[in-house]
């Protein structure tokens, strides 16, 4: 954990400062071979121009500088102390990454298009911004809230010239959630009873498309979608 805040679910009485009681993990470095699955997907060069969501400690937004270059990366941070703290670091190590503090499901208009878009929280729905500043052809790459998959997979998608982007899932990485895309628990749960009734299906079965109007999850071909679930 990198960052805890106090559960907005929680009845202030019942917060404890002395012992911790009800704080709960804003932002956390994810583990390294997760991170490096991640940064594989994304297919990276020298040049390419990636598109951070969640820049964290800035850890992750350094391995991609170091890979694509100086000055392609730019990373979006919801939470200003995190992201001032990130930029000092980045500096400090000499990686021209530009943090950019904001709403990350915005993306970052200036900047477009992006050859990939990476986040680093996890989505129960993609933003369709993401998708309308990639390039065709270019890589989305994100974690998966558990609503139709136990696991959280991680989803990476193509972006087509029609402006929508479609993928499967690769591996399960569980992940934090993205600010206002909590899935409590309760919701979550409702997860498993259609997945053990499709015959527990492995998450690399499962694909995504995009759309200007929404998004549509489906199991082994496009044309065969299924019930998300939760929100």
């Amino acid at each position: 954990m990198t960052a805890v805040d106090y559960d907005p679910r929680l009845p202030v009485h019942l917060r404890d400062p002395s012992t911790g009681r009800g704080l709960v993990s804003t932002s956390s470095s994810s583990k390294p071979s997760v991170m490096a699955r991640m940064v594989d997907c994304l297919d990276l060069a020298a040049g390419v121009r990636v598109l951070e969501i969640g820049t964290g400690t800035g850890f992750n937004a350094a391995v991609l500088a170091h890979l694509a270059g100086s000055g392609t990366v730019t990373s979006v941070e919801s939470a200003s102390d995190l992201a001032e703290a990130a930029r000092r670091v980045l500096a400090a190590t000499r990686y021209d990454v530009e943090v950019v503090t904001g709403d990350g499901t915005q993306g970052h208009p200036p900047g477009v298009p992006y050859d990939r878009v990476m986040a680093t929280a996890a989505v129960h729905t993609m933003p369709y911004a993401w998708v309308a500043q990639t390039r065709p052809g270019g890589l989305i790459v994100a974690p998966w809230a558990p609503t139709f998959h136990p696991d959280a997979p991680l989803a990476v998608l193509t972006v087509r010239e029609d402006g929508t982007a479609q993928g499967r899932c690769v591996a399960p990485a569980p992940f934090m959630p993205m600010d206002g895309q909590r899935v409590i628990p309760a919701d979550a749960a409702k997860t498993q009873e259609p997945w053990e009734s499709s015959g527990r299906p492995e998450c690399t079965r499962f694909g995504i498309t995009i759309t200007a109007d929404g998004q549509r999850v489906w199991l082994d071909d496009p044309a065969n979608l299924i019930h998300a679930g939760c929100p």
